[in-house]
């Protein structure tokens, strides 16, 4: 069964080609690791919420925006024998770590590992 890491980050509007560009290189690494899809997606309508919000959540100011994004992987051993390796990538791959800086502040980022319960397709 698939399992997908999730993410939500809080990317100033400015830097949305850098973002993209961020993004075109470093996800290669995940693909290249096992991922089956990467899926990175800038706000277009994330409204406010009455008790919380995606924006709260990351704590995205008004010149920024918020992109949701999740990697699919074909199971979870695949995807912890990944995470595993991204230590020593980040340290020796130019797609990762300084020589592909983070156009936005990575701190605010929230992100976790999900196993899907409910899956329709087409």
């Amino acid at each position: 069964m698939s399992y997908i890491d999730g993410f939500v980050i809080a990317v100033p509007k400015d830097n949305k080609q850098k973002f993209i560009d961020h993004a075109n290189k470093g996800d290669s690494v995940f693909m290249d690791l096992g991922a089956i899809r990467v899926v990175e997606c800038w706000g277009d309508d994330v409204p406010d919420g009455k008790v919380t919000d995606f924006r709260r959540a990351v704590q995205a100011t008004a010149d920024e925006a918020v992109v949701f994004s999740w990697i699919e992987w074909p199971d979870k051993q695949t995807r912890d024998a990944a995470m595993s390796k991204m230590e020593e990538v980040v340290k020796t791959d130019p797609r990762m770590g300084p020589q592909n800086p983070m156009p936005f502040d990575g701190k605010r980022m929230i992100f976790g590992g999900f196993a899907p319960v409910v899956t329709l397709e087409k």
